[in-house]
């Protein structure tokens, strides 16, 4: 097993039992979501991306609940009315929801943020938000991908891999947004501890 699946696992495991007695609602729906992995927060997000119709990019109560409910996570529905109300600033009714996904994924230090930033600036080669998948070769390193160095996949096989990382099976569309990339390494990020270990990480796969 990898350091990377050990560490992952280690992060599922702590997230299960957070999930039993996180405090808040927020806590909570975070702790379930991690608790499926580092692509928890990615997938939870794309939910809602699929949800937005109207490309308003704002919240209900009701499409956050019927979210929740879509990606099999478990909040009550006093739960749901206590975590819209935090979020809700402003008292519109609605969430904005970059700003709630921002809420919802597990607390990053501006070190890593930078890095994570600079990556998508480095691999997003016309600056218009979306990555595509010729966009990766080049610019993603897979010498080490634990499959690259044992022989197991070639160049190619590493970066699709990838890329499914960021699609749901209902939804592949071949691209990467920054709220993806992001949400996606957020989860990378809560399963590393180490500062210095992510920053290598980073900069090793994508040669910052």
């Amino acid at each position: 097993m990898t350091s990377t699946s050990r560490d992952e696992e280690a992060m599922i495991k702590k997230n299960r039992e957070q999930a039993r007695t996180a405090k808040t609602p927020i806590e909570k729906l975070r702790a379930q979501c991690l608790s499926r992995g580092i692509c928890g927060i990615k997938g939870f997000g794309k939910t809602f991306r699929i949800m937005d119709d109207n490309n308003d990019k704002r919240l209900t109560i009701q499409e956050l609940q019927n979210g929740i409910h879509d990606y099999g996570l478990k909040l009550d529905k006093d739960e749901i009315g206590e975590l819209f109300a935090m979020l809700d600033a402003d008292g519109s009714g609605s969430l904005i929801f970059d700003e709630f996904l921002v809420a919802l994924r597990p607390p990053m230090n501006q070190r890593r943020l930078n890095l994570i930033n600079a990556a998508f600036d480095k691999l997003d080669k016309t600056g218009d938000g979306v990555v595509t998948v010729k966009d990766l070769k080049g610019v993603y390193n897979v010498r080490h991908h634990p499959k690259y160095v044992n022989g197991e996949w070639t160049e190619n096989e590493c970066l699709e891999n990838f890329l499914h990382t960021f699609d749901t099976p209902n939804d592949k569309d071949g691209k990467i947004t920054r709220e993806e990339f992001v949400n996606y390494y957020a989860g990378v990020s809560a399963s590393i501890d180490d500062d210095p270990y992510f920053d290598l990480m980073m900069r090793n796969a994508w040669k910052l």
